[in-house]
């Protein structure tokens, strides 16, 4: 099947935080490492023979290096793309977890360099590879599928305990030394079918709205910058509390053109 991705994707800073930590990669789009968000909405359209990779990180460490651990993985995870986007074609599990190999030393390597203990990353990421589709998540940032009304959350929250007095500590993310642990992603992969709807989103979308909130904004069936809006708009009433990033993934089946003799054929009967 051949099929085309609609997908959009929006940063906000919140209406609590004073800088934004967010940050994305969607077919070579990230934000500048100082950023106050995207500003608004994005919208493309991608055939599925682009191989494309789209993905957002949630940042966070003091003195700014939320934002650089996301910048710098957000980079590293284009420059992997660019140089190894022939393996989506047969080995796309080896490409999702080298390129998570790859963030992490970027990330590392920084903190190395600039004697800096805490900083790092989460990452939730899209991997669409022919007809199936890769979902990836380091750290609690988090991915959800729909199709006809059927909802699942598709990734794996790394954290410690359950968080009942406070933000629960991270147990996985990017920034973690390799000789201290080593970074094991979740990853699950499905059958790429029309219909299907892949929301990635940071914390400071899922920790203000319920999975039955996020459900049923899904199942209103609009188009991807309009899901993004209606979800970035509930978030930020409920109190917008943290930096929040979206992305919506859609797949629509690409009808076979007609052939070039099919189409004279009715030129030439008008």
């Amino acid at each position: 099947m051949n099929y085309d991705i609609e997908y959009a994707y929006a940063c906000h800073r919140g209406k609590v935080r004073s800088n934004n930590e967010d940050n994305f990669w969607c077919c070579g789009h990230m934000l500048p490492e100082i950023n106050d968000g995207s500003g608004e909405i994005s919208e493309e359209r991608c055939s599925s023979r682009t191989f494309p990779v789209l993905a957002l990180f949630d940042g966070m460490g003091g003195e700014s290096c939320g934002e650089v651990a996301a910048k710098l993985a957000a980079e590293r995870l284009g420059s992997y793309y660019q140089r190894n986007r022939a393996k989506l074609k047969h080995r796309a599990e080896e490409f999702v977890q080298e390129a998570c190999r790859e963030m992490n030393r970027a990330v590392c390597s920084y903190a190395a360099k600039n004697r800096i203990s805490t900083m790092g990353t989460t990452l939730a990421m899209a991997v669409f590879a022919g007809q199936k589709l890769y979902m990836c998540n380091v750290g609690d940032s988090r991915i959800y599928q729909e199709r006809n009304g059927a909802f699942f959350r598709m990734s794996t929250d790394h954290v410690q305990g359950n968080g009942l007095f406070g933000k629960a500590p991270l147990t996985q993310y990017l920034g973690i030394p390799e000789d201290h642990m080593v970074i094991q992603p979740s990853v699950a992969e499905i059958d790429c079918q029309p219909d299907t709807r892949i929301m990635l989103c940071s914390d400071g979308i899922s920790d203000m709205l319920t999975e039955v909130e996020i459900q049923a904004i899904l199942n209103r069936k609009k188009n991807a910058s309009d899901t993004v809006h209606d979800l970035m708009k509930l978030a930020l009433e409920k109190g917008g509390r943290d930096n929040a990033t979206v992305i919506l993934c859609q797949v629509h089946e690409r009808k076979a053109k007609e052939p070039i003799r099919e189409r004279l054929k009715k030129v030439l009967q008008l």
